[in-house]
Protein backbone atom coordinates (compact mmCIF):
# COMPACT_ATOMS: atom_id res chain seq x y z
CA UNK A 1 0.00 0.00 0.00
CA UNK A 2 1.31 3.55 -1.05
CA UNK A 3 1.41 5.78 2.17
CA UNK A 4 2.83 9.15 0.17
CA UNK A 5 1.15 11.26 -2.91
CA UNK A 6 1.52 10.28 -6.26
CA UNK A 7 -0.08 12.90 -7.57
CA UNK A 8 1.51 16.41 -8.19
CA UNK A 9 -0.40 19.60 -6.71
CA UNK A 10 -1.65 20.36 -10.39
CA UNK A 11 -3.03 17.22 -11.10
CA UNK A 12 -4.53 17.59 -7.54
CA UNK A 13 -6.06 20.93 -8.63
CA UNK A 14 -7.52 19.42 -11.70
CA UNK A 15 -9.34 16.77 -9.68
CA UNK A 16 -10.59 19.10 -7.29
CA UNK A 17 -11.85 21.11 -9.98
CA UNK A 18 -13.19 18.44 -11.91
CA UNK A 19 -14.87 16.57 -8.83
CA UNK A 20 -16.59 20.51 -8.34
CA UNK A 21 -17.38 19.60 -3.89
CA UNK A 22 -17.01 22.16 -1.61
CA UNK A 23 -13.96 21.53 1.03
CA UNK A 24 -13.40 22.49 4.43
CA UNK A 25 -10.15 24.07 5.97
CA UNK A 26 -9.69 22.54 9.40
CA UNK A 27 -6.82 22.85 12.00
CA UNK A 28 -6.58 21.06 15.49
CA UNK A 29 -3.95 19.84 17.86
CA UNK A 30 -3.91 17.96 20.62
CA UNK A 31 -0.81 17.23 23.30
CA UNK A 32 -0.87 13.02 24.01
CA UNK A 33 1.76 10.50 24.89
CA UNK A 34 2.47 8.47 21.62
CA UNK A 35 4.01 5.35 21.82
CA UNK A 36 5.23 4.56 18.16
CA UNK A 37 4.55 8.06 16.19
CA UNK A 38 5.47 6.23 12.91
CA UNK A 39 3.08 3.72 12.99
CA UNK A 40 -0.01 6.11 14.30
CA UNK A 41 1.61 8.16 11.11
CA UNK A 42 1.01 5.44 8.63
CA UNK A 43 -2.62 4.66 10.48
CA UNK A 44 -3.99 8.38 9.95
CA UNK A 45 -2.64 8.45 6.32
CA UNK A 46 -3.98 5.03 5.29
CA UNK A 47 -7.22 6.19 6.90
CA UNK A 48 -7.38 9.76 5.71
CA UNK A 49 -6.48 9.29 2.15
CA UNK A 50 -9.58 6.84 1.64
CA UNK A 51 -11.43 10.64 2.75
CA UNK A 52 -9.55 12.45 0.30
CA UNK A 53 -8.29 14.25 3.24
CA UNK A 54 -5.29 16.74 1.87
CA UNK A 55 -3.32 18.76 4.44
CA UNK A 56 -0.08 19.45 6.83
CA UNK A 57 0.08 16.86 9.32
CA UNK A 58 2.68 16.17 12.11
CA UNK A 59 3.14 13.47 14.46
CA UNK A 60 4.88 13.35 17.59
CA UNK A 61 5.71 11.85 21.05
CA UNK A 62 3.81 14.69 22.21
CA UNK A 63 1.20 14.55 20.06
CA UNK A 64 -0.22 15.72 16.93
CA UNK A 65 -0.97 18.82 15.01
CA UNK A 66 -2.95 18.91 11.72
CA UNK A 67 -4.00 21.55 9.23
CA UNK A 68 -6.14 19.66 6.27
CA UNK A 69 -8.74 20.40 4.18
CA UNK A 70 -11.42 17.91 3.90
CA UNK A 71 -14.49 17.63 1.29
CA UNK A 72 -17.62 18.86 2.45
CA UNK A 73 -19.68 15.56 1.85
CA UNK A 74 -16.64 13.25 3.83
CA UNK A 75 -16.99 15.77 7.46
CA UNK A 76 -18.73 12.93 9.61
CA UNK A 77 -16.73 10.06 8.62
CA UNK A 78 -13.45 12.33 9.46
CA UNK A 79 -15.15 13.01 12.76
CA UNK A 80 -15.95 9.71 13.19
CA UNK A 81 -12.26 8.53 12.83
CA UNK A 82 -11.03 11.02 14.74
CA UNK A 83 -13.54 9.77 17.87
CA UNK A 84 -12.05 6.44 17.03
CA UNK A 85 -9.04 7.96 18.56
CA UNK A 86 -9.51 7.69 22.59
CA UNK A 87 -7.60 10.68 22.91
CA UNK A 88 -8.87 12.77 19.78
CA UNK A 89 -12.46 12.47 21.10
CA UNK A 90 -14.17 15.25 20.81
CA UNK A 91 -10.96 17.25 19.91
CA UNK A 92 -11.92 21.16 19.07
CA UNK A 93 -11.83 21.50 15.56
CA UNK A 94 -11.25 25.13 14.05
CA UNK A 95 -13.05 25.62 10.61
CA UNK A 96 -11.48 28.23 8.36
CA UNK A 97 -13.41 31.72 8.54
CA UNK A 98 -13.18 31.77 4.92
CA UNK A 99 -13.23 28.71 2.68
CA UNK A 100 -11.00 27.27 -0.09
CA UNK A 101 -11.33 24.27 -2.04
CA UNK A 102 -7.86 24.03 -2.62
CA UNK A 103 -5.65 25.58 0.89
CA UNK A 104 -4.19 22.09 0.22
CA UNK A 105 -3.04 20.31 -2.45
CA UNK A 106 -1.23 17.56 -1.02
CA UNK A 107 -1.58 15.26 2.28
CA UNK A 108 1.84 15.28 4.08
CA UNK A 109 2.03 13.42 7.50
CA UNK A 110 5.18 13.60 8.66
CA UNK A 111 6.70 12.28 11.81
CA UNK A 112 8.68 14.92 13.86
CA UNK A 113 10.95 15.50 17.41
CA UNK A 114 8.00 18.02 18.27
CA UNK A 115 4.68 18.99 16.83
CA UNK A 116 5.34 22.66 17.55
CA UNK A 117 9.52 23.73 17.15
CA UNK A 118 10.07 24.90 20.45
CA UNK A 119 13.58 24.05 21.43
CA UNK A 120 12.26 23.37 25.37
CA UNK A 121 13.39 20.82 27.22
CA UNK A 122 9.87 19.59 28.44
CA UNK A 123 11.56 17.21 30.88
CA UNK A 124 12.30 20.32 33.03
CA UNK A 125 8.57 21.19 33.78
CA UNK A 126 4.77 19.99 34.01
CA UNK A 127 3.54 20.38 30.21
CA UNK A 128 -0.02 19.56 31.77
CA UNK A 129 -0.03 22.41 34.03
CA UNK A 130 -1.26 24.53 31.80
CA UNK A 131 -2.98 28.41 31.81
CA UNK A 132 -6.25 29.45 32.28
CA UNK A 133 -8.35 29.11 29.13
CA UNK A 134 -10.96 31.79 28.17
CA UNK A 135 -13.49 32.13 25.46
CA UNK A 136 -13.67 35.34 23.44
CA UNK A 137 -15.75 37.51 25.83
CA UNK A 138 -13.49 37.18 28.88
CA UNK A 139 -10.44 37.84 26.39
CA UNK A 140 -12.29 41.37 25.17
CA UNK A 141 -12.40 42.24 28.50
CA UNK A 142 -8.26 40.72 29.80
CA UNK A 143 -7.35 43.04 26.71
CA UNK A 144 -9.24 46.02 28.13
CA UNK A 145 -7.62 45.45 31.95
CA UNK A 146 -5.24 47.55 33.30
CA UNK A 147 -3.56 44.94 35.21
CA UNK A 148 -3.36 42.81 32.13
CA UNK A 149 -0.23 42.27 29.61
CA UNK A 150 -1.71 40.61 26.14
CA UNK A 151 1.08 39.22 24.34
CA UNK A 152 0.94 37.70 20.65
CA UNK A 153 2.49 34.60 20.84
CA UNK A 154 3.30 34.32 16.77
CA UNK A 155 6.19 35.48 14.55
CA UNK A 156 6.82 38.99 12.98
CA UNK A 157 5.70 38.19 9.69
CA UNK A 158 1.75 37.06 11.38
CA UNK A 159 1.57 39.86 13.54
CA UNK A 160 2.62 42.66 10.65
CA UNK A 161 -0.93 42.06 8.73
CA UNK A 162 -3.52 41.51 11.83
CA UNK A 163 -3.16 41.76 15.42
CA UNK A 164 -5.49 42.45 18.49
CA UNK A 165 -5.85 45.82 19.92
CA UNK A 166 -3.16 46.26 22.72
CA UNK A 167 -1.26 43.68 22.53
CA UNK A 168 2.16 43.20 22.49
CA UNK A 169 3.83 42.15 19.10
CA UNK A 170 7.79 40.54 19.59
CA UNK A 171 9.90 41.57 16.58
CA UNK A 172 10.76 37.45 15.97
CA UNK A 173 11.45 35.16 13.32
CA UNK A 174 10.38 32.28 15.15
CA UNK A 175 8.37 30.61 18.34
CA UNK A 176 11.27 29.99 20.14
CA UNK A 177 12.64 33.34 20.17
CA UNK A 178 9.66 34.93 21.64
CA UNK A 179 9.67 32.21 24.66
CA UNK A 180 12.93 33.97 26.10
CA UNK A 181 12.20 37.60 25.13
CA UNK A 182 9.01 37.98 26.96
CA UNK A 183 10.37 36.64 29.92
CA UNK A 184 12.99 38.63 29.97
CA UNK A 185 11.04 41.69 29.55
CA UNK A 186 8.01 40.99 31.68
CA UNK A 187 10.53 39.86 34.82
CA UNK A 188 9.35 42.34 36.79
CA UNK A 189 5.44 41.38 36.51
CA UNK A 190 5.39 37.94 37.25
CA UNK A 191 3.65 38.44 40.18
CA UNK A 192 1.29 41.97 39.69
CA UNK A 193 0.22 41.22 36.29
CA UNK A 194 -1.96 38.67 34.34
CA UNK A 195 0.12 37.34 31.47
CA UNK A 196 -2.60 36.94 28.30
CA UNK A 197 -1.33 35.24 25.09
CA UNK A 198 -2.69 34.58 21.82
CA UNK A 199 -1.79 32.72 18.77
CA UNK A 200 -3.26 31.11 15.61
CA UNK A 201 -5.13 28.39 17.06
CA UNK A 202 -3.47 27.45 20.35
CA UNK A 203 -1.43 25.33 20.25
CA UNK A 204 1.89 28.01 21.04
CA UNK A 205 0.00 28.80 23.86
CA UNK A 206 -0.63 25.85 25.04
CA UNK A 207 2.72 25.11 25.69
CA UNK A 208 4.29 28.20 25.98
CA UNK A 209 1.57 28.65 29.37
CA UNK A 210 2.95 25.87 31.18
CA UNK A 211 6.36 27.27 30.42
CA UNK A 212 6.09 30.76 31.99
CA UNK A 213 3.61 29.35 34.96
CA UNK A 214 6.94 26.78 35.59
CA UNK A 215 9.10 30.31 35.38
CA UNK A 216 7.34 32.09 37.94
CA UNK A 217 4.41 33.67 36.13
CA UNK A 218 1.24 33.93 39.12
CA UNK A 219 -1.40 34.55 36.35
CA UNK A 220 -1.53 32.89 32.74
CA UNK A 221 -4.47 33.15 30.66
CA UNK A 222 -4.75 31.95 27.13
CA UNK A 223 -7.39 32.57 24.18
CA UNK A 224 -8.62 29.06 23.73
CA UNK A 225 -9.29 27.79 19.61
CA UNK A 226 -6.89 31.06 19.29
CA UNK A 227 -7.82 33.36 16.48
CA UNK A 228 -9.88 31.04 14.43
CA UNK A 229 -12.50 30.45 17.69
CA UNK A 230 -12.37 33.65 19.12
CA UNK A 231 -13.62 35.50 15.02
CA UNK A 232 -16.22 32.87 15.24
CA UNK A 233 -17.67 33.30 18.66
CA UNK A 234 -16.88 36.90 17.78
CA UNK A 235 -19.65 36.29 14.58
CA UNK A 236 -21.97 34.09 16.66
CA UNK A 237 -22.27 36.02 19.78
CA UNK A 238 -21.85 39.16 18.07
CA UNK A 239 -19.20 40.56 20.18
CA UNK A 240 -17.24 43.61 19.89
CA UNK A 241 -14.71 42.40 17.24
CA UNK A 242 -10.81 43.74 19.16
CA UNK A 243 -9.02 41.73 15.95
CA UNK A 244 -7.10 44.46 13.57
CA UNK A 245 -6.76 43.45 9.71
CA UNK A 246 -5.91 39.94 8.84
CA UNK A 247 -5.43 36.62 10.41
CA UNK A 248 -1.93 34.77 8.67
CA UNK A 249 -2.46 30.46 7.85
CA UNK A 250 -0.27 28.38 6.73
CA UNK A 251 -1.85 27.11 3.85
CA UNK A 252 -1.94 28.81 0.33
CA UNK A 253 -4.51 31.67 1.45
CA UNK A 254 -2.11 32.96 3.67
CA UNK A 255 -4.73 35.01 5.20
CA UNK A 256 -8.38 35.39 6.44
CA UNK A 257 -10.22 38.83 6.25
CA UNK A 258 -11.20 39.10 10.52
CA UNK A 259 -11.78 43.11 9.98
CA UNK A 260 -11.61 45.41 7.19
CA UNK A 261 -8.33 47.50 8.86
CA UNK A 262 -5.37 47.18 6.35
CA UNK A 263 -2.79 47.73 8.96
CA UNK A 264 0.30 46.52 6.26
CA UNK A 265 2.18 47.70 3.91
CA UNK A 266 3.64 46.74 0.26
CA UNK A 267 6.88 46.04 0.99
CA UNK A 268 8.04 47.22 -2.44
CA UNK A 269 6.21 50.52 -2.58
CA UNK A 270 4.54 51.38 0.90
CA UNK A 271 1.04 51.53 -0.11
CA UNK A 272 -1.46 50.12 2.48
CA UNK A 273 -1.37 46.31 1.18
CA UNK A 274 -1.44 43.06 3.50
CA UNK A 275 -1.50 40.36 0.78
CA UNK A 276 1.24 37.80 1.43
CA UNK A 277 2.93 35.92 -1.57
CA UNK A 278 6.20 34.13 -2.11
CA UNK A 279 8.64 35.38 -4.72
CA UNK A 280 7.73 33.62 -8.13
CA UNK A 281 11.40 33.29 -8.47
CA UNK A 282 11.98 29.29 -7.12
CA UNK A 283 15.38 29.61 -6.41
CA UNK A 284 14.10 31.91 -3.99
CA UNK A 285 10.60 31.61 -3.28
CA UNK A 286 10.95 34.69 -0.68
CA UNK A 287 8.08 35.20 1.50
CA UNK A 288 6.52 38.89 1.47
CA UNK A 289 3.97 41.51 1.33
CA UNK A 290 3.25 42.84 -2.29
CA UNK A 291 0.55 45.06 -4.00
CA UNK A 292 -1.33 44.52 -7.12
CA UNK A 293 0.58 47.15 -8.71
CA UNK A 294 3.81 45.87 -7.53
CA UNK A 295 2.87 42.22 -8.64
CA UNK A 296 2.54 43.51 -12.83
CA UNK A 297 5.14 45.59 -12.56
CA UNK A 298 7.80 43.01 -10.84
CA UNK A 299 5.95 39.65 -12.66
CA UNK A 300 5.51 38.76 -9.33
CA UNK A 301 9.30 38.84 -8.23
CA UNK A 302 10.82 40.81 -5.20
CA UNK A 303 13.38 42.27 -6.95
CA UNK A 304 14.83 43.48 -10.48
CA UNK A 305 17.41 40.34 -9.88
CA UNK A 306 14.36 37.33 -9.37
CA UNK A 307 12.53 39.07 -11.98
CA UNK A 308 15.52 38.44 -14.72
CA UNK A 309 15.44 34.92 -13.58
CA UNK A 310 12.34 34.42 -13.62
CA UNK A 311 12.23 35.44 -17.49
CA UNK A 312 15.15 33.24 -18.05
CA UNK A 313 13.28 29.99 -19.86
CA UNK A 314 12.80 27.16 -17.31
CA UNK A 315 15.34 24.49 -17.94
CA UNK A 316 17.76 27.54 -17.46
CA UNK A 317 16.73 28.32 -14.31
CA UNK A 318 17.20 25.07 -12.93
CA UNK A 319 20.59 24.91 -14.07
CA UNK A 320 21.17 28.63 -12.38
CA UNK A 321 19.13 26.82 -8.67
CA UNK A 322 21.55 23.58 -9.51
CA UNK A 323 23.71 22.57 -6.02
CA UNK A 324 22.04 26.06 -4.44
CA UNK A 325 19.66 25.82 -1.30
CA UNK A 326 17.15 28.46 -0.74
CA UNK A 327 14.66 28.36 1.79
CA UNK A 328 12.34 30.81 3.70
CA UNK A 329 14.83 30.35 6.95
CA UNK A 330 17.25 31.83 5.11
CA UNK A 331 15.37 34.77 3.76
CA UNK A 332 13.45 35.26 6.96
CA UNK A 333 10.26 35.85 5.85
CA UNK A 334 10.37 39.05 4.61
CA UNK A 335 13.32 40.45 6.26
CA UNK A 336 15.31 40.58 2.76
CA UNK A 337 17.36 43.79 2.38
CA UNK A 338 15.42 44.36 -1.47
CA UNK A 339 11.99 44.62 0.45
CA UNK A 340 12.68 48.70 0.63
CA UNK A 341 9.32 49.14 2.80
CA UNK A 342 9.34 46.43 4.88
CA UNK A 343 8.96 47.64 8.60
CA UNK A 344 11.39 46.99 11.36
CA UNK A 345 9.83 47.74 14.34
CA UNK A 346 11.35 47.48 17.88
CA UNK A 347 11.85 43.93 18.82
CA UNK A 348 9.64 44.13 21.66
CA UNK A 349 6.68 46.72 20.88
CA UNK A 350 3.18 47.10 20.97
Amino acid sequence: MQLYNTLSAKEREALIDQAGKDRLTISFYKYAHIGNPQIFRNHLFIHWDELEVLGRIYVAKEGVNAQLSVPADNFKAFKRHLDSISFLKGVRLNIAIEQDNKSFLKLKVKVRRKIVADGLDDGSFDVTKKGVHVDALKFNELIEDPNAIVVDMRNHYESEIGHFQNAITPDVDTFRDSLDLIEEQLKDHKEDKKLVMYCTGGIRCEKASAYYKHKGFKQVYQLEGGIIEYTRQVREKKLENKFRGKNFVFDHRRGERISDEVIASCHQCGKPCDTHVNCANEACHLLFIQCEDCAREMDNCCSDNCKEIHALPYEEQKKLRQGKEASNKIFKKGRSEVLKFKKSPEAFSS
